[in-house]
Protein backbone atom coordinates (compact mmCIF):
# COMPACT_ATOMS: atom_id res chain seq x y z
CA UNK A 1 0.00 0.00 0.00
CA UNK A 2 1.34 3.62 -0.70
CA UNK A 3 0.77 6.51 1.57
CA UNK A 4 1.69 10.40 0.54
CA UNK A 5 2.19 12.61 2.83
CA UNK A 6 4.70 15.82 3.25
CA UNK A 7 7.83 15.66 3.19
CA UNK A 8 9.81 15.97 6.41
CA UNK A 9 13.21 16.54 7.70
CA UNK A 10 14.36 12.76 8.25
CA UNK A 11 13.47 12.28 4.61
CA UNK A 12 16.34 14.26 3.64
CA UNK A 13 18.55 11.26 2.50
CA UNK A 14 15.80 9.18 0.68
CA UNK A 15 14.66 12.85 -1.13
CA UNK A 16 18.06 13.31 -2.44
CA UNK A 17 18.33 9.79 -3.44
CA UNK A 18 15.65 9.76 -6.07
CA UNK A 19 16.23 13.74 -6.63
CA UNK A 20 19.57 12.34 -8.16
CA UNK A 21 18.06 9.55 -9.93
CA UNK A 22 15.25 12.52 -11.36
CA UNK A 23 18.70 14.32 -12.15
CA UNK A 24 20.00 11.21 -14.34
CA UNK A 25 17.03 10.13 -16.00
CA UNK A 26 16.51 13.82 -17.15
CA UNK A 27 20.34 14.53 -18.33
CA UNK A 28 20.38 17.25 -15.68
CA UNK A 29 22.91 18.32 -13.07
CA UNK A 30 21.62 20.51 -10.00
CA UNK A 31 24.59 22.04 -8.22
CA UNK A 32 24.49 20.83 -4.83
CA UNK A 33 23.58 24.07 -2.81
CA UNK A 34 20.78 24.53 -5.19
CA UNK A 35 19.59 20.75 -3.78
CA UNK A 36 20.24 21.48 -0.20
CA UNK A 37 18.31 25.28 -1.01
CA UNK A 38 15.33 23.01 -2.64
CA UNK A 39 15.10 20.34 0.13
CA UNK A 40 14.89 23.59 2.75
CA UNK A 41 12.88 25.19 0.80
CA UNK A 42 10.48 22.20 0.95
CA UNK A 43 10.58 21.70 4.37
CA UNK A 44 9.31 25.35 5.05
CA UNK A 45 5.75 25.48 5.47
CA UNK A 46 5.28 28.92 5.12
CA UNK A 47 6.57 29.20 1.35
CA UNK A 48 4.46 28.22 -1.86
CA UNK A 49 6.63 25.03 -2.31
CA UNK A 50 4.70 21.65 -1.84
CA UNK A 51 6.78 18.73 -1.32
CA UNK A 52 5.12 15.22 -1.02
CA UNK A 53 6.43 11.89 -0.53
CA UNK A 54 5.61 8.50 -1.78
CA UNK A 55 5.93 5.52 1.23
CA UNK A 56 4.98 2.11 -0.19
CA UNK A 57 6.10 -0.91 2.90
CA UNK A 58 7.46 1.86 4.91
CA UNK A 59 10.17 2.70 2.01
CA UNK A 60 9.95 6.13 -0.07
CA UNK A 61 9.10 5.43 -3.37
CA UNK A 62 8.33 8.85 -4.56
CA UNK A 63 7.88 12.61 -4.59
CA UNK A 64 6.51 15.28 -6.12
CA UNK A 65 7.88 18.98 -5.66
CA UNK A 66 4.65 21.59 -6.71
CA UNK A 67 4.10 25.09 -6.78
CA UNK A 68 1.06 26.92 -5.25
CA UNK A 69 1.05 30.47 -7.47
CA UNK A 70 -1.57 32.88 -8.30
CA UNK A 71 -3.27 33.17 -11.47
CA UNK A 72 -4.49 35.88 -13.91
CA UNK A 73 -6.89 33.46 -15.31
CA UNK A 74 -8.41 31.83 -12.38
CA UNK A 75 -9.80 33.37 -8.81
CA UNK A 76 -8.42 30.98 -6.95
CA UNK A 77 -4.24 29.13 -6.87
CA UNK A 78 -2.68 27.44 -9.54
CA UNK A 79 -0.46 24.44 -8.79
CA UNK A 80 2.44 23.61 -11.09
CA UNK A 81 3.66 20.31 -10.71
CA UNK A 82 6.97 20.85 -11.54
CA UNK A 83 8.62 17.85 -10.57
CA UNK A 84 7.55 14.18 -10.02
CA UNK A 85 9.75 10.63 -9.62
CA UNK A 86 9.32 7.25 -8.42
CA UNK A 87 12.24 4.68 -7.62
CA UNK A 88 12.99 2.74 -11.20
CA UNK A 89 12.89 -0.21 -9.03
CA UNK A 90 8.98 0.61 -7.63
CA UNK A 91 7.41 1.66 -11.19
CA UNK A 92 4.41 -0.03 -12.01
CA UNK A 93 3.58 -0.54 -9.17
CA UNK A 94 0.58 2.33 -8.92
CA UNK A 95 3.09 4.93 -6.91
CA UNK A 96 3.31 7.53 -9.55
CA UNK A 97 -0.43 7.29 -9.65
CA UNK A 98 -1.46 8.03 -5.95
CA UNK A 99 1.13 11.35 -6.21
CA UNK A 100 -0.77 12.57 -8.46
CA UNK A 101 -4.03 12.00 -7.18
CA UNK A 102 -2.85 13.22 -3.56
CA UNK A 103 -2.10 16.49 -5.56
CA UNK A 104 -5.71 16.18 -7.12
CA UNK A 105 -7.21 15.43 -3.93
CA UNK A 106 -5.20 17.82 -1.85
CA UNK A 107 -6.10 20.76 -4.50
CA UNK A 108 -9.98 19.84 -4.16
CA UNK A 109 -10.06 20.04 -0.21
CA UNK A 110 -7.58 23.54 -0.41
CA UNK A 111 -9.71 24.65 -3.52
CA UNK A 112 -7.24 24.96 -6.13
CA UNK A 113 -8.36 26.15 -9.82
CA UNK A 114 -5.94 23.61 -11.72
CA UNK A 115 -3.02 21.49 -11.56
CA UNK A 116 -0.71 21.35 -14.68
CA UNK A 117 2.58 20.15 -15.75
CA UNK A 118 4.59 18.85 -18.50
CA UNK A 119 7.12 16.34 -19.48
CA UNK A 120 9.48 15.20 -22.64
CA UNK A 121 7.31 14.23 -25.58
CA UNK A 122 9.77 11.18 -25.35
CA UNK A 123 8.61 10.06 -22.11
CA UNK A 124 6.14 7.47 -23.25
CA UNK A 125 5.90 5.29 -19.35
CA UNK A 126 5.43 8.97 -18.12
CA UNK A 127 2.85 10.11 -20.89
CA UNK A 128 0.65 6.88 -20.40
CA UNK A 129 0.05 8.05 -17.01
CA UNK A 130 -0.50 10.99 -17.15
CA UNK A 131 -3.17 10.38 -19.47
CA UNK A 132 -5.05 8.58 -17.16
CA UNK A 133 -5.90 11.72 -15.74
CA UNK A 134 -5.74 14.43 -18.33
CA UNK A 135 -4.81 14.53 -22.05
CA UNK A 136 -1.59 16.78 -23.22
CA UNK A 137 -2.98 20.25 -24.52
CA UNK A 138 -1.46 21.95 -27.73
CA UNK A 139 1.05 24.46 -26.28
CA UNK A 140 4.35 24.70 -26.92
CA UNK A 141 6.60 25.85 -23.94
CA UNK A 142 9.62 28.12 -24.23
CA UNK A 143 12.24 28.35 -21.51
CA UNK A 144 14.48 31.40 -21.24
CA UNK A 145 17.39 30.94 -18.79
CA UNK A 146 18.93 34.02 -17.79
Amino acid sequence: MTIVRDIRAPDAEDWRRLWAGYNDFYESTVPADVTEHTLSRLLDPNLPLIGRIAETDGRIAGFTISVLHESTWTMTPSCYLEDLFVDPGLRGGGVGQALIQDLIDLGRAQGWSRIYWHTRTDNARARRLYDKFVRADDFVRYRLTL
